[in-house]
């Protein structure tokens, strides 16, 4: 691992500086704890203050050392900033207040539920092989589907292109047509595993013969598939176990945390006295962003997929195997 840039470190530093902006102005504001390893225009910078950036930039052990001398400029840059912002009054900003609001209101109840869900036990051998067993197409039957594609644009997707892609034998064929026919097209690969997919878009991948065409639309773009080799990809017990550790572990915490707000909110009086408004709609001819390109290599177990309901549902997720 390469040690944190400083740009990274000075982020971390300023992350933390609107909190002290609530108090830029005050002069009556208790002295800093820790011993002094700066002065900035009388400000001190203290050891305990570069524990927390230590601990806020995530800096493993043997970097520490090298870090702090960064981490303590940065801190630096930090102090001037709140030292000029002062001056400008900033902290009374209407912006600035709110913004120093949302940021306490959070850190408060973050620490809240940590501390309610922080009792949460991980899961034992057992429920981790228990998991294991019971999600085959995730692990010991896992299986990788190598895919071609030939991307166009949505507006050219006529009965004409689909007409040609029903009676075409491979996407060659397809694209000798589009270049026949000046279409424009690029071409795309993929590779997805049953442990990326909802079981229902896994069992409808498995069961079209290789090199069959199908059609995916997608926003302003579409997409002719084709499988090109369906193969055997299983992960072992020992590989996938820290995957399903991890797994089962968020689940539990998530649980405990949606349990805690449940109670909290069948606990509370909440009346919704208003409508919010709705947010804009996507600006008209927005083209979506692309999904990103998947590695040859097997993607990490995403057990928590949701299963498709339909096959409208199964084709918007196959949308996303580009």
């Amino acid at each position: 691992m390469s040690p944190p840039s400083h740009k990274r470190l000075l982020c971390a530093a300023l992350m933390v500086a609107l909190a002290g902006l609530a108090g830029c102005g005050n002069k009556d504001s208790k002295p800093k704890v820790g011993q002094a390893l700066v002065s900035v225009n009388g400000e001190e910078i203290t050891e305990l203050q570069l524990s927390e950036e230590l601990m806020l930039a995530n800096v493993p052990p043997a970097q520490q050392a090298e870090a702090s001398k960064k981490l303590v400029e940065a801190l630096i840059d930090r102090q001037l900033l709140q030292n000029e912002a002062a001056k400008e009054k900033a902290d009374r900003d209407p912006k600035v207040v709110q913004a120093i609001e949302r940021a306490k209101a959070l850190i408060i109840a973050q620490y809240y539920m940590q501390k309610k869900v922080g009792s949460v036990a991980r899961p034992s051998a057992a429920d981790i092989s228990q998991y294991y067993t019971s999600n085959p197409d995730f692990f010991a039957a896992r299986k990788q589907f190598d895919m071609k594609q030939l991307v166009i644009q949505s507006k050219d997707l006529s009965e004409e292109v689909k007409k040609v892609a029903e009676n075409a034998k491979s996407l060659d064929d397809v694209a000798v047509w589009f270049d026949t026919n000046k279409i424009k097209y690029m071409r795309a690969q993929a590779s997805r595993t049953t442990s990326d997919l909802a079981p229902e878009m896994s069992a409808k991948l498995k069961s079209m013969p290789k090199n069959q065409l199908f059609i995916v639309k997608e926003g302003e773009r579409s997409m002719l598939v084709a499988i090109v080799d369906v193969r055997d990809n299983p992960a072992s017990l020992e590989v996938a176990s820290p995957q399903i550790e991890k797994f089962l572990f968020n689940k539990r915490t998530k649980e405990a945390a949606d349990a805690e707000l449940k109670r909290l909110r069948a606990a509370a009086k909440i009346d919704y006295l208003k409508t919010p408004a709705l947010a804009a709609a996507p600006a008209a001819g927005t083209v979506p962003a692309a999904p990103a390109p998947v590695a040859a290599t097997p993607a990490p177990a995403q057990p928590d997929a949701t299963p498709a309901t339909s096959d409208a549902a199964t084709a918007r997720g196959v949308a996303g195997l580009k």
